[in-house]
């Protein structure tokens, strides 16, 4: 475990100081202060909510400081983490979208995607992951727990709790099902739409430099959507249906996917995106 947590401390301090230079960097630039950098600003602000729910926990139990925490406290990790989570991928789609507009129809980018229109896409990500979230606690506080009160993971999610109860938990499994599926699958399909056409508009431009312009302005975003939905999709997939992976694999997935993204995102959109670049290093 203390071998463990020095990479796991290490990515929590990068994600911690990549995010906060975005945000600190977009806030002050003026120049930045538009739909595609204040998404990326969202999504730096999920990021650190998503790892800070977690990674400091997870630490404390790596150097045996703390490996205990309230019911309460459980539950309200666990509604955080998956809070963030949520809006984290409300945010990629809408990003997505954005990117389809720009380039699929560019003319009407400037009256689709105002500040006012970014703003409520703000809110309603948060809103979206507050409805979803939110009936999981009153599913959660019906159950008797009964003696078993060992997590198996280093921090506190949904069915993670649900399997201690000793009672009847097909109700939590299958809302999670269900809740994975509209809000998470959902947004992965739509954004594999966009990406579809924009892929199809972009083969249709006249000149090799445009389509190479149009590709460029979309890969930071593609890596950021593997990087985020690859280890969430293994984490939920093994945790449902791999009942003949290890344990350690279950909570090393479960680990990478709430500290991967939140590290590598912010690395990727600032060595992909010029003018991120060049401002990151004027403020550094």
């Amino acid at each position: 475990h203390p071998w463990l947590s020095i990479p796991f401390c290490l990515m929590y301090i990068t994600a911690l100081l990549g995010n906060a230079t975005l945000l600190f960097v977009i806030a002050l630039e003026r120049s930045l202060h538009e739909p595609m950098y204040l998404f990326l600003a969202m999504l730096a602000g999920a990021d650190l909510v998503l790892s800070s729910s977690t990674v400091p926990k997870a630490l404390s139990i790596f150097w045996s400081l703390s490996k205990e925490m309230t019911f309460h406290a459980c539950l309200t990790q666990m509604f955080f983490t998956h809070l963030s989570f949520i809006a984290e991928s409300t945010i990629l789609l809408a990003m997505a979208i954005d990117r389809y507009v720009a380039i699929c129809r560019p003319l009407r980018y400037g009256t689709v995607f105002t500040r006012s229109v970014v703003a409520r896409i703000g809110l309603a990500a948060t809103a979206r992951s507050f409805c979803v979230m939110f009936p999981t606690i009153f599913l959660l506080r019906r159950l008797p727990f009964c003696g078993h009160s060992v997590m198996p993971h280093t921090y506190c999610e949904h069915m993670g709790i649900a399997r201690l109860a000793c009672a009847d938990i097909s109700v939590n499994i299958w809302y999670g099902f269900a809740t994975t599926l509209l809000s998470p699958g959902v947004d992965i399909v739509l954004t594999g739409v966009s990406y579809v056409l924009i892929l199809r508009a972009v083969f249709r431009l006249p000149s090799k430099a445009a389509q190479l312009k149009a590709v460029g302005t979309c890969s930071s975003h593609v890596c950021v959507i593997l990087i985020f939905y690859t280890p969430a999709l293994f984490s939920f997939f093994t945790h449902r249906f791999g009942h003949n992976v290890p344990h350690h694999i279950h909570i090393l997935l479960a680990n990478l996917y709430v500290i991967l993204p939140p590290m590598l995102n912010p690395i990727v959109y600032t060595m992909k995106n010029k003018l991120i670049r060049e401002k990151v290093s004027q403020a550094l």
